[in-house]
């Protein structure tokens, strides 16, 4: 009992507060000088990125050091059998712990950098928008594996789990098999998050046409995306569906669109006088690039001609905005200056048809 106890004896204790408060004093000085070092490399240089890294990898990073100084310290101090089992254990839980967060953390300040440098505010934010939606979903990928490998040296720290886990690996084959036939949904839209990192159809902000709704993409997790309706609804899609489904990508390319707006018009409108009108309308209005217009009468029926015009604008919600001033603006000059434009039915009488041509005087 005596030997048992001979390392809680006062000498003995006061020994091993000693070195205990040692290690980790001389851990926190060597981390704050790390630390300071750091900051001062990272402030030479113009990017932000490193100092916003060293801000969120202070705490994390300080308590690994912490966690380090008391695993090396452990061989110089002179503790009883249950104690030393104990400090083992805290020591396997706390410090896979400490690691998996630093690593995360690292994870989620590169994922931030990666906003903080692509502003997709901007007019052509193509370069910006794969680079957003490709940081996110290999973050998120990222931090789930971490998460799963730091909870599984956690566990494995255990003598009783681990030796359980030893006697089940042999039945893992068939469980594995149960499990992915049970979990097939959400396995399938997991690998499809994968897949949608590497070839972009859709990206952060892009424009779509989805389930015959128009809206833009807001969020892509693993699973599913949130995509934005212009009445500020969110439809919920799993991530599947942009992989097997066709849909509309308005912005695949290039932010910059070319808006339509139609017109069905009487056969006889002076279509010239029209197209002068709308250049007029499209000149002054501010949503238009500068890139293109076109007036044309892309169709014809027995009643109507269909006249087409086209207009260019710098994005998505400025070609809608564009497409709408143009038709009232079109639809007010044809109201107002040019009423004999608008459709009309007509009707022809056999007694009104002489010598196989309309008789003039009764038409």
């Amino acid at each position: 009992m005596d030997a048992y106890w001979s390392g809680w004896e006062v000498p003995g204790m006061i020994a091993n507060i000693a070195i205990v408060f040692g290690a980790v004093t001389l851990a926190l000085v060597l981390h704050a000088l790390f630390m300071a070092l750091g900051r001062r490399i990272a402030g030479r240089t113009p990017d932000s990125v490193d100092d916003a890294a060293l801000a969120l990898s202070a705490r994390p990073s300080r308590w690994i050091a912490v966690a380090v100084a008391l695993a090396i310290s452990r061989r110089f101090l002179i503790l009883p059998g249950w104690l030393d089992d104990l400090w083992q254990l805290a020591a396997g839980f706390i410090v896979p712990g400490l690691i998996g967060w630093l690593i995360i953390t690292v994870v989620q300040v590169y994922i931030r950098a990666i906003e903080l440098r692509y502003d997709i505010a901007v007019e052509d934010n193509l370069r910006a928008r794969r680079r957003r939606t490709r940081a996110a979903i290999l973050g998120r990928i990222v931090i789930i594996g971490v998460s799963i490998v730091t909870v599984a040296l956690m566990l494995l720290s255990i003598p009783s789990i681990r030796s359980v886990g030893i006697t089940l690996m042999a039945s893992a084959g068939l469980a594995g098999l149960a499990v992915g036939a049970a979990a097939q949904p959400a396995l399938k839209n997991l690998i499809a998050g994968v897949q949608l990192a590497f070839t972009e159809p859709i990206r952060i902000d892009d424009v779509l046409i989805i389930e015959g709704e128009w809206g833009k993409v807001e969020e892509i997790r693993l699973t599913y995306v949130v995509v934005a309706l212009w009445d500020e609804r969110r439809l919920i899609v799993p991530v599947s569906r942009f992989l097997e489904m066709p849909f509309q990508n308005w912005t695949r390319n290039t932010s910059k669109l070319l808006g339509s707006a139609f017109f069905w018009l009487d056969p006889t409108a002076n279509v010239p006088r029209l197209r002068d009108k709308f250049e007029e309308i499209v000149r002054a209005n501010p949503r238009w690039d500068g890139r293109a217009y076109v007036l044309q009468v892309t169709d014809t029926k027995p009643e109507a001609i269909e006249v087409r015009v086209l207009a260019t604008a710098k994005d998505a919600s400025t070609a809608f905005d564009l497409r709408c001033d143009i038709r009232e603006a079109m639809l007010a000059f044809i109201r107002d200056e040019m009423p004999e434009a608008l459709p009309k039915r007509r009707l022809i009488y056999a007694d009104q048809v002489s010598g196989g041509r309309l008789d003039d005087s009764r038409a």
